[in-house]
């Protein structure tokens, strides 16, 4: 440029570089530049071509004027010819007008493209924390490394107690911070958690599309993330339990307050102390006198202990549940065939509306927002349906291991209620009765709940009626099959005794 303007004779008055783009109009420097001509300060522009000058209509006839004007006398350009005739403002003119056409173009084009490339599947922008873009092949990878990570912070979010704060957190302490160096902020972490990307889908121009990437976590688990982020908007706070260990576990029998616990030392004059624990109610029903006294720590835990003994499995129960267990494992799959089936006729189903959907948003028959909700609503569907098919596919017989650890689990219960291990017979208790387990009059009572009830009630039927009509139904130990109603099943993971 300065060997052109030497070869001219072009005196220099100043040197502008504009970094914005000159497909709009409001670029500050040109702007600058166009005052300081209107002003006298210069009569003439020096540029590499037409194009850099304006891509606008704007611009571009502003230096029109400003030639017509008398106020600009010349434009040179080492790539184009300009004389200011009318010969060269319209040669100019269809050079400012190809300019604006090939951005216009260029836009047009750019967006068709993504357009393909978003309905292949394919995510046109950067991929999120997890993902790496891979640039060979032009795809987003998952990020092993980070991956985990980003599956734990669902599974802990999903749990229901965690706050925002806290994922920050723990996204911090395994390296992933902001570009800053800086925690990330909650805002951050709620686009991370209500992103659809990380199972199978993302969002472009309003809508959402199915991806091939590859999933990190399971649909079921966003939906529930999705839930805790709409219903939870303060933390959690767990109740600390120590040295009280069987607070949180029972309720008051006559005023359905909390039974808690209080760590009490007694000195004597001689200096011995001794040392208890009671519990009693919280007394924070205001609309009655709550009469119950306290109880101690050692006579709640010989009342616990008995009632974990009446819910012991006999060994020789236990080892012909397992044998039966062996025997019923086939029988689940036919269950799970029909509703593998009947997903897929969805499906299909699913595939036709969404076929028609289109056809009809083309026809202009569908509004584009209608399109957009119910194109969302029927993927979404489908996602959830694809998932079910693959859980019960992979998992037809999952029954049977939560069954085994029941029977194991159960037939270990006198082995808990003899320990001294609190806590333990505290969370056995919790399995058995959930809450509904109650303290009135210094005695522990409570309503089991299933299975453990059946467990209790053929307990008590033993030498009353056949074993074999009380370890097994006329159907067998499988979960029972319910009458079919529709893509839902529900799988019932715990044995059956029949009364």
């Amino acid at each position: 440029m300065r060997a052109f303007a030497e070869k001219e004779n072009l005196e220099i008055i100043d040197v502008l570089i504009e970094k914005q783009s000159a497909k709009i109009p409001g670029r500050p420097i040109f702007n600058e530049m166009l005052k300081r001509i209107e002003k006298g300060e210069a009569n003439g522009i020096l540029a590499w071509h037409p194009d850099r000058l304006a891509r606008n209509s704007v611009d571009g006839g502003r230096l029109i004027f400003l030639l017509d004007a008398g106020k600009l006398a010349a434009l040179k350009f080492p790539t184009f010819w300009f004389e200011p005739t009318p010969q060269g403002k319209f040669m100019l003119n269809i050079a400012f007008g190809q300019s604006k056409y090939y951005v216009d173009s260029l836009s047009e084009n750019t967006k068709r493209g993504l357009r393909q490339k978003v309905k292949r599947g394919e995510y046109p922008s950067f991929a999120p924390i997890g993902y790496i873009n891979d640039s060979r092949n032009k795809t987003i990878i998952v990020d092993r490394k980070k991956a985990k990570i980003i599956k734990e912070v669902f599974e802990i979010y999903a749990k229901g107690n965690s706050r925002l704060e806290d994922i920050s957190d723990f996204l911090a302490q395994r390296g992933i911070i902001s570009r800053g160096g800086k925690k990330i902020h909650k805002t951050r972490a709620t686009f991370i958690l209500s992103n659809p990307f990380y199972c199978g889908l993302f969002h472009y121009a309003g809508e959402i599309y199915e991806g091939k990437h590859e999933p990190i976590i399971a649909k079921k688990i966003f939906d529930r993330v999705q839930e805790v982020l709409k219903q939870r908007g303060k933390p959690h706070h767990k109740t600390k339990n120590e040295p009280q260990v069987f607070c949180g576990l029972l309720h008051c029998g006559t005023c359905g307050m909390m039974i808690t616990g209080e760590y009490r030392v007694k000195t004597q004059k001689n200096g011995t102390q001794h040392f208890y624990t009671y519990y009693h109610c919280t007394k924070k029903n205001k609309s009655i006198k709550c009469p119950e006294s306290c109880i101690r720590q050692e006579e709640l835990d010989k009342q616990i202990s008995s009632l974990l003994q009446k819910f012991s499995l006999r060994s020789d129960w236990a080892e012909k549940l397992k044998v039966m267990l062996q025997k019923d494992k086939t029988k689940s799959a036919q269950s799970v065939s029909a509703f593998v089936q009947e997903a897929g006729e969805k499906i299909k189903v699913i595939i036709n509306k969404l076929q028609r959907l289109l056809d009809g948003y083309l026809e202009q028959d569908i509004e584009r927002e209608i399109y957009r909700q119910e194109k969302a609503k029927l993927l979404l569907e489908k996602k959830s349906l694809e998932e079910k098919i693959a859980r019960f596919e992979q998992k037809q017989n999952d029954w049977l291991e939560p069954m085994a650890k029941w029977i194991n689990y159960t037939q270990n219960l006198s082995k808990v209620a003899r320990d001294s291990d609190l806590l333990e017979k505290k969370v056995a208790a919790k399995e058995i009765f959930g809450s509904n387990l109650f303290l009135a009059s210094r005695a522990v009572r409570g309503e089991p709940v299933f299975p453990y009830k059946a467990a209790r009630s053929a307990a008590e039927t033993a030498g009353k009626k056949d074993e074999s009509l009380i370890l097994e139904r006329v159907s067998g130990v499988e979960p029972p099959l319910l009458p079919w109603q529709g893509s839902v099943i529900t799988v019932i993971r715990h044995p059956h005794f029949a009364l």
